[in-house]
């Protein structure tokens, strides 16, 4: 799933692509993605493109005044195109929806897989989308005291309270595993019992990951982000690999439809984290 790093790649991208430029075209090919009815999503053709920002995991496409508001899900992309290579949106692909400009330019919106969770909405306030509202503060503009307080006020996983985007937007599977590489903390551990060092380490990883993956994905063409993303992984998506830290194999536990990984030498002094699902699977 695209986060806030890759996500603010993609706003500077679309921000050249698709500012001061009129919508003469707005094609919904999976209508299953549109969340609302009211507006409708013709009422942006006409209109010129005002501003691209992101709020959390959330694309927002201001239109004179009027805002497309996107999650990309898990397997969602953005994809452009120029006049010369415009097609008429077909149905039989990955394309959700796509937005078409006056000079014949376009933004495709694409979802791969049969699982279909992308998402969009029409509306003249994106706080009036349910999902937008209770996002917590952003990962990246979170202050130490608030971060704190954050962690003082669960019990939970620092790994759930990384992705939970009611406490932190725009952290979720990916990077969360590499801030807690970073930390050198369990995924596991519980958040109101770390220690004073713990949570500053927390902190520290957090930035330090958000600041180096938005450097190494400056200028990204929108079609290589995904893979440079992937290149940057130290311990996600990275099981078996040895820890470029210590060496130590990188572990994973397995969920019903999700993993994260970690490194047992940097994280949890070399103890293997209870994974059910494969301890069933070895018995």
């Amino acid at each position: 799933m695209p986060e806030l790093p890759e996500l603010d790649a993609v706003v500077g991208l679309l921000r050249g692509r698709t500012v001061g430029r009129r919508v003469s075209r707005f094609d919904i090919v999976a209508f299953s993605v549109l969340k609302t009815a009211e507006p409708p999503h013709e009422s942006l053709v006409g209109r010129t493109v005002t501003s691209v920002t992101r709020r959390g995991k959330f694309l927002l496409l201001e239109v004179d005044g009027r805002y497309a508001v996107v999650h990309l899900a898990l397997a969602g992309w953005v994809k452009t195109g120029d006049a010369a290579l415009a097609k008429r949106p077909s149905s039989s692909g990955p394309l959700a929806f796509r937005l078409t400009f006056d000079d014949g330019t376009h933004v495709d919106f694409t979802e791969q897989g049969r699982k279909k969770s992308l998402a969009l909405w029409i509306t003249d306030d994106p706080l009036h989308v349910e999902r937008v509202a209770r996002l917590g503060p952003e990962a990246d503009a979170i202050t130490a005291e608030e971060f704190v307080a954050m962690l003082a006020r669960s019990s939970s996983r620092l790994k759930t309270v990384l992705t939970d985007q009611t406490m932190l937007a725009g952290i979720g599977n990916a990077w969360s595993d590499e801030v807690l590489h970073g930390a050198r903390l369990s995924p596991f551990a519980t958040a109101n019992r770390l220690s004073s060092p713990d949570v500053q380490r927390l902190f520290d990883a957090l930035g330090t990951v958000i600041h180096e993956v938005r450097t190494r994905l400056d200028g990204v063409p929108l079609d290589r982000i995904k893979s440079t993303k992937k290149s940057l992984f130290r311990v996600h998506a990275r099981t078996g690999d040895p820890c470029p830290v210590c060496g130590t194999p990188v572990a994973e536990v397995s969920y019903a439809d999700r993993s994260l990984q970690y490194c047992p030498g940097c994280q949890t002094g070399g103890k293997r984290l209870s994974d059910r699902r494969m301890d069933r699977l070895l018995k």
